[in-house]
Order: C-alpha cells, then sequence, then structure tokens
C-alpha cells in the first residue's frame, strides 16, 4: 500500500507496522454495556510520509452535525384563519372610526344650523321690533302725498 512515487524501496528500512485497537463508543453511566459485535471492521490505512515513516490507522469520518430538527410546518388553513381575523379587526376598527367621524360631522352641522337660525332669527326680531317702534304701531304708506292708514285715507 505504498505509493507509487515514492524513490525508496521498502526492504532497506525496517518498518513496524502497530495496529491501533478501536475504542468503543461512549456510553452513558447509567445504561448497561452490553457487548456488541461490530457491523464491520473498518479499513486500515497506510500512509506514506515524504521522510519513509509510515503512518498506519484508520480512517477518520469528520463528525457529522446533530442534524437540525424540522419545525413543524403550519398549516395554509390556520394562516388563513389568522389573517382573516386580523383582517376582520381591522375593518371593525375602521366601522367605528367611521361611524363616530360620522356622528361628529352631524353634531357640528346641526351646531351650525342652529348658529345660523339664532342669528337669522335674531336679524328678523331686530327689522320686526325697530321698524314697529319708530312710527306709533300702525302701517303707514304714502303715495303721492296722500297717506293712506289702515284702510283710511287722510286727504
Amino acid at each position: 500500500m505504498y505509493p507509487e512515487h515514492t524513490p525508496h524501496v521498502p526492504a532497506q528500512r525496517a518498518v513496524e507496522v502497530h495496529h491501533p485497537t478501536p475504542l468503543p463508543p461512549a456510553v452513558p453511566v447509567s445504561a448497561p454495556v452490553v457487548p456488541v459485535q461490530p457491523n464491520a471492521v473498518p479499513a486500515v490505512a497506510s500512509i506514506v510520509l515524504p521522510d519513509g515513516r509510515v503512518v498506519t490507522g484508520y480512517a477518520v469520518n469528520p463528525a457529522q452535525p446533530e442534524p437540525v430538527a424540522l419545525k413543524p410546518a403550519v398549516s395554509r388553513t390556520a394562516v388563513n384563519v389568522a389573517l382573516g381575523g386580523v383582517g376582520f379587526l381591522a375593518v371593525c376598527g375602521g366601522l367605528i372610526l367611521l361611524t363616530s367621524f360620522i356622528a361628529a360631522l352631524t353634531a357640528f352641522v346641526t351646531q351650525l344650523i342652529i348658529l345660523a337660525a339664532v342669528i337669522f332669527g335674531g336679524w328678523i326680531a331686530v327689522q320686526i321690533f325697530s321698524a314697529s317702534g319708530h312710527r306709533g304701531g300702525g302701517t303707514t304708506v304714502n303715495i303721492r302725498k296722500a297717506t293712506f292708514k289702515r284702510n283710511h285715507f287722510h286727504g
């Protein structure tokens, strides 16, 4: 199992080959230790270093990380129900705000109408009371220097 590109002959040097003993896997203390026959004996690999030494041992596979537990998928129905609930609450809140706005607008328009009625009514009252206060109580119409006072001619 020497690579073909090595420049020396293996018989020139005495090589000791050590066969490592595999370590059993770590077992928790609480579990009883039960001897188990391995399924297959791993292959022994030898590597020749540039200075001619030979290193023999088991190939070590890189440590694989623990698989991440997959999160359960969220069902489309649950998502749709949640989104529908949020939409429903948004619509209800909007309707409450709209109703409040309409009530406030109605109260404002009502106050404007009452204010206009008070102002216009006051103007009419001033006109009536000021016209009757100056002329002494009757209706007088002057036509071509003739005076008609309550359907009586005074000439």
